[in-house]
C-alpha cells in the first residue's frame, strides 16, 4: 500500500473535454482555487484545493483560476497561477509557475494570476454563457461582475457580452457523480487505509482508554500511508455514541461501554467514510448484540438494493423497514408495522438518512432526486450505507437495558455493471467478526 498512486494526465484532459462538450461552443467556464485560511494570527490551516479544480486539473496551489473556453483557436484550457518567486519559495516551497503548470498539467496555456484582470474580460467577450459557482466566494463574485461590466461598457464598440449566467454545478456535479476507473482506484486506496486504521483502533481498545487515544491510533495509520483525515474523526464511548456529530473525543471509556468510531482517510483528495461500533472490552452484552445485529440486518437490506436500475431511495426504505420491524420485536416500539412506518415513529431512534454520495468530498456532489423522483442507480456511482440506532441515556420510555446505546455501521459501496462492490468489505462488521478480531489481539 506504500506505492503512491498517480492520476494520469489524460484522465484530467478527458474530464475537461467532457465538461466543455456539455457547456457548448459559445460558453466559458471559470473555476477559482480554494483560499488559504488563517487558523490563528499568522498560522494557516493546511491548504486543501477546491474539489472541482482538483477534479479538472490536479493543480495543488492556491491563488489560481482555471478558465475553459471551448473552441477557442488560441487554446481552450487556460490556467492563471502564481509566478515563480525565489524568495517566497525559500519560505513556502516550490511553485509551478505558469511555464511549469502548462507542462505538468497538460494545459494549453498559463498566465500569471496578476494578469487575470487584463485578460479575462477579453475571454468573456463574444461568449454567450458563463458557467461559474455563484455565491460561493463573494470576493470572486464581485471581480467577475466587474469584468462583465467592462465588456458591457464596450457594447457600443461592437463587444458582445455574455447574457446567460449558469450554475456550474448543474454540469460538473453530474460529471463528478460518475467515478471513472482511476477515481475508483483512489477511493479503494482511501478505503484500504481506513480499514487498517479501524482495525488498529479495535486492537488498541480496552476499558479506561480515552477517546482521543483511539483517535490518535486511527490518524497515525492515516499519516503512515500518506493520507489525512477526510473529516473530523468521531470517537464516542457510551452515550456519546448517540451524538451524531460528536467531536469532543475527550471522555474515558468504561468497562461494558460500546465505542462508535466514524473515521475515514482522504487519499489524494478522495475520501473514505467508515463507521464501526464495538465493545471496548471485546465482548458485546446481550442487549448491545441485539441492537448491533439489527443495525447489521438493516445494512444488509439496504445493500441488497445497491444495483443498477434501482432507485437510490430504495436502500433507505429497506433499512427503515428492517429497523422498525426489529424495534417492534425488541419492544422498543409498540403497535403495527404499517402504522409505525407511516407515522415515522422510528425517527426517535434513527434520525438520519442511510447514506450519501462519496468522492472528492465526503458528502459528495450529485442530485439525489430528478424531477422529484429518487434517481436510479447507475454504474460508477459511489455512496455510503450507514444505518444506525441511538437510544438516549435518559429515555425512560424504554427498558433500562437499552438506554445510552448508540450504534452505526457504515461501509462504502460502488455500483458496478451487475451489482455492487463494497470498497470497505475487508473490515470486520458483524458482532462475531468484531469479537474475533479483538480476541486475536488478546491472544497475541
Amino acid at each position: 500500500m506504500h506505492t503512491a498512486l498517480t492520476m494520469p494526465g489524460k484522465a484530467y484532459a478527458r474530464r475537461r473535454r467532457q465538461l466543455m462538450e456539455m457547456a457548448g461552443p459559445d460558453a466559458i467556464v471559470v473555476v477559482p482555487s480554494a483560499h488559504e485560511l488563517i487558523r490563528s494570527r499568522d498560522t494557516h490551516y493546511p491548504f486543501r484545493q477546491d474539489s472541482d479544480l482538483s477534479y479538472l486539473t490536479g493543480f495543488p496551489e492556491p491563488e489560481a483560476v482555471l478558465v475553459l473556453v471551448p473552441g477557442r483557436a488560441h487554446g481552450e484550457t487556460l490556467l492563471f497561477c502564481r509566478e515563480r518567486d525565489a524568495d517566497r519559495e525559500a519560505w513556502d516551497g516550490p511553485r509551478y509557475g505558469p511555464e511549469g503548470a502548462v507542462e505538468a498539467f497538460g494545459l494549453d496555456d498559463a498566465y500569471p494570476i496578476t494578469d487575470l484582470d487584463d485578460i479575462l474580460p477579453g475571454l468573456l467577450e463574444g461568449r454567450t454563457r458563463v458557467y461559474y459557482h455563484f455565491g460561493r466566494d463573494a470576493e470572486f463574485d464581485l471581480k467577475l461582475i466587474g469584468w462583465l461590466n467592462r465588456v458591457r461598457a464596450m457594447v457600443r464598440h461592437g463587444a458582445q457580452p455574455p447574457h446567460e449566467f449558469l450554475e456550474l454545478g448543474h454540469l460538473l456535479d453530474e460529471l463528478r457523480l460518475f467515478k471513472d476507473r482511476d477515481e475508483l482506484r483512489f477511493l479503494q486506496r482511501a478505503a484500504d487505509i481506513s480499514v487498517l486504521a479501524h482495525e488498529t483502533a479495535m486492537r488498541a481498545a480496552r476499558p479506561g482508554v480515552r477517546e482521543y487515544e483511539l483517535q490518535a491510533q486511527i490518524e497515525c495509520v492515516f499519516r503512515s500511508f500518506d493520507a489525512d483525515p477526510a473529516y473530523g474523526s468521531i470517537v464516542g464511548t457510551g452515550a456519546n455514541a448517540c451524538v451524531l456529530h460528536y467531536r469532543a473525543n475527550a471522555a474515558t471509556s468504561r468497562d461494558g461501554d460500546l465505542v462508535l468510531i466514524d473515521a475515514g482517510a482522504e487519499y489524494r483528495g478522495y475520501a473514505a467514510d467508515i463507521t464501526r461500533t464495538f465493545p471496548v472490552n471485546g465482548r458485546f452484552t446481550a442487549p448491545q448484540r441485539a441492537l448491533h445485529d439489527l443495525v447489521g440486518a438493516a445494512q444488509a437490506a439496504a445493500l441488497a438494493q445497491a444495483r443498477p436500475g434501482v432507485a437510490y431511495e430504495a436502500g433507505h426504505q429497506a433499512a427503515v423497514e428492517t429497523l422498525t420491524e426489529g424495534l417492534l420485536r425488541l419492544g422498543l416500539l409498540k403497535g403495527k408495522l404499517e402504522r409505525n412506518l407511516a407515522d415515522g415513529s422510528y425517527k426517535r431512534f434513527y434520525r438520519h438518512k442511510t447514506g450519501h454520495w462519496l468522492g472528492l468530498d465526503v458528502h459528495d456532489v450529485g442530485e439525489y432526486r430528478i424531477d422529484g423522483d429518487s434517481r436510479l442507480l447507475e454504474p460508477g456511482m459511489v455512496f455510503t450505507i450507514e444505518p444506525g440506532l441511538y437510544i438516549a441515556a435518559d429515555d425512560t420510555s424504554v427498558d433500562a437495558k437499552w438506554r445510552g446505546i448508540g450504534i452505526r455501521t457504515e461501509d462504502d459501496v460502488a455500483i458496478t455493471k451487475d451489482g455492487h462492490d463494497v470498497l470497505t468489505d475487508k473490515l470486520a462488521r458483524s458482532a462475531d467478526e468484531i469479537e474475533a478480531l479483538m480476541g486475536r489481539r488478546r491472544a497475541a
